[in-house]
C-alpha cells in the first residue's frame, strides 16, 4: 500500500490504533497521578492553614494575604486564591482524622510536615449559623457574608473516623475524583458515609462536576433502593432482584420539565404528553435524572399491537446491568391502585413481542406526583410482574432556592423570558 512517495506497511493502521490507545492511557495514567498529587498537597495545605487560624494565631485577613504573597513568589500560580485556600482547609478537617489520606500525604511531604496539625478537636468548634450543613440558601455565600472573625467557609458537620474504616478501593476512589467534586460533596453531605458514597458513585461513572451536582441535588443517597417495589418476590435469582432495588429511586428530580406554560393544565392526559415529550426533549439529561448511563432509551409512546388492540407506553427504556426493558409511566397527582394493573398489561405485551430469550423479564417503573407509601406497598406486594413506584418533581414544584442551584435549561429560560416580559413582577 503507498502514501504519497511511501510504502505503507499493510498492519499499518492496526499500529496506529495501538500507539493511539497507548498514548491514551499513559495521557489518562498521568492525570490520575497529577490528580492525587495535587489532592494531596490541597490536605497539606488545608492542614496547615486550619491550625494557624483555627488557634487565633492568624488574623481573619492573613489568608488573602498569604495568597496574594504566593502570587508574586511564584508568578502564574493558579489555584491558590483565597477562596480555593478556605477550601483547602475544609477539606482537611472534613479528613484529617482518616489515617490512610493523612499517611499518603505524609509520606509525599514528610512526616514532620505532619506532627503538629490538628487533629480532629478542630472540628468540635462550638456550632453557630456558620457551622452547619450547607444547603441550598447558604452553600454560594459571597465572602463578605462569611465569618467575620476568621472569615472562614460555611463548613459542614464533621465526625471523627475511625481507625482504618476506608478500604484500598475507597482510598482509590478518594483519589481518582478532582478537588471540586470532593469542595461539592463536603458542601452538601454531612455523614461519613453519604459522603463515600458520591465519592465511589463519581469515581465509577465517572460524573462531571455538573452532574454530580445534579445528583446531590436530588438526593441520591437517601432515594436510591428506598421505592415501593415486588422485585424479591418477581424477579429471580436474588442477586438480580437485589440489583433492581439499587438501580431505582424512590423520588425523581426531573429538573428539565416545567409543566406551568402547559395548554392545558388541568387536562390530566395532556398534561401527561407534555410531561413525557419534555423528557425527551432532552434525553440525556432524562437518563442521567433516571440513574445514569445504563439506561438506553428506546422510545416514546412506544406501540406495541397484542391480539388486534394497540398499547402505548409512555416511556421505553433498556437498562444493561439488569438486562431487562424499563416501561415507565408518567401520572399527573396521586398514586391510583388501577394504574398498577395498566402497567403489567404492558409489561406482559412487551414480554410477549418484544423481549429476547437471554434477556429478564421487563420491569414496570410508575412516577407519579404523590403516594401514600404505606398504601402503595401493599398494592404493589401480589402483583405478578416486576413493579416499582417513586414520586417525581418537576421544575415548577422545586423550591426557588434549587431553582437558582438549576442548570440553565429550556425552563428555566422561558420562566426568565415570562418574568422579562412582565417587568420582573
Amino acid at each position: 500500500m503507498k502514501n504519497g512517495d511511501h510504502l505503507v506497511p499493510r498492519d499499518f493502521a492496526a499500529a496506529v490504533k495501538d500507539i493511539k490507545l497507548a498514548i491514551l492511557q499513559a495521557r489518562a495514567k498521568a492525570a490520575r497521578l497529577a490528580n492525587a498529587e495535587a489532592l494531596k498537597l490541597y490536605f497539606f495545605v488545608g492542614g496547615y492553614i486550619s491550625k494557624k487560624t483555627r488557634s487565633a494565631k492568624w488574623g481573619s485577613g492573613a489568608i488573602d494575604a498569604l495568597s496574594e504573597r504566593l502570587q508574586v513568589e511564584l508568578p502564574g500560580l493558579r489555584g491558590f486564591s483565597a477562596m480555593s485556600i478556605k477550601y483547602m482547609r475544609l477539606f482537611f478537617e472534613a479528613w484529617a482524622e482518616a489515617p490512610e489520606i493523612r499517611h499518603l500525604a505524609s509520606v509525599e511531604f514528610g512526616d514532620s510536615a505532619f506532627r503538629h496539625l490538628p487533629s480532629v478537636e478542630i472540628c468540635s468548634l462550638p456550632t453557630n449559623g456558620i457551622r452547619q450543613l450547607p444547603t441550598a440558601e447558604n452553600c454560594y455565600l459571597p465572602s463578605s457574608e462569611l465569618n467575620q472573625e476568621n472569615r472562614q467557609m460555611p463548613s459542614a458537620e464533621i465526625r471523627p473516623l475511625p481507625l482504618g474504616e476506608l478500604d484500598k478501593d475507597d482510598i482509590a476512589a478518594f483519589f481518582s475524583i478532582g478537588f471540586t467534586h470532593h469542595r461539592e460533596i463536603i458542601r452538601f453531605c454531612k455523614d461519613l458515609d453519604e459522603r463515600l458514597y458520591y465519592i465511589r458513585a463519581c469515581a465509577k461513572a465517572p460524573w462531571t462536576v455538573e452532574q454530580l451536582l445534579q445528583h446531590l441535588r436530588a438526593d441520591d443517597y437517601h432515594h436510591i433502593g428506598a421505592l415501593p417495589n415486588n422485585f424479591g418476590k418477581t424477579l429471580s435469582p436474588m442477586t438480580l432482584a437485589t440489583k433492581a432495588v439499587r438501580s431505582f429511586r424512590d423520588e425523581y428530580l426531573l429538573e428539565l420539565v416545567n409543566l406551568d406554560n402547559a395548554d392545558a393544565v388541568h387536562d390530566q392526559d395532556i398534561d401527561e404528553r407534555v410531561l413525557s415529550k419534555s423528557l425527551v426533549a432532552d434525553v440525556e439529561k432524562t437518563i442521567q435524572a433516571l440513574g445514569g448511563d445504563d439506561f438506553c432509551f428506546m422510545g416514546r409512546e412506544k406501540r406495541l399491537l397484542v391480539e388486534g388492540e394497540e398499547v402505548f407506553i409512555d416511556l421505553l427504556f433498556y437498562h444493561r446491568s439488569l438486562r431487562a426493558m424499563v416501561a415507565v409511566e408518567l401520572k399527573m397527582g396521586k398514586f391510583r391502585a388501577a394504574y398498577l394493573g395498566q402497567l403489567e398489561l404492558y409489561l406482559s405485551a412487551l414480554d410477549a413481542t418484544m423481549k429476547h430469550p437471554d434477556e429478564n423479564p421487563s420491569i414496570g417503573l410508575l412516577l407519579c406526583e404523590k403516594m401514600n407509601k404505606g398504601f402503595v406497598e401493599f398494592a404493589v406486594r401480589d402483583k405478578s410482574k416486576p413493579l416499582g413506584i417513586a414520586t417525581y418533581r418537576t421544575l415548577s414544584s422545586i423550591p426557588k432556592p434549587y431553582k437558582v442551584l438549576a442548570p440553565v435549561i429550556e425552563g428555566v429560560k422561558r420562566v426568565m423570558a415570562d418574568n422579562a416580559k412582565g417587568g420582573g413582577k
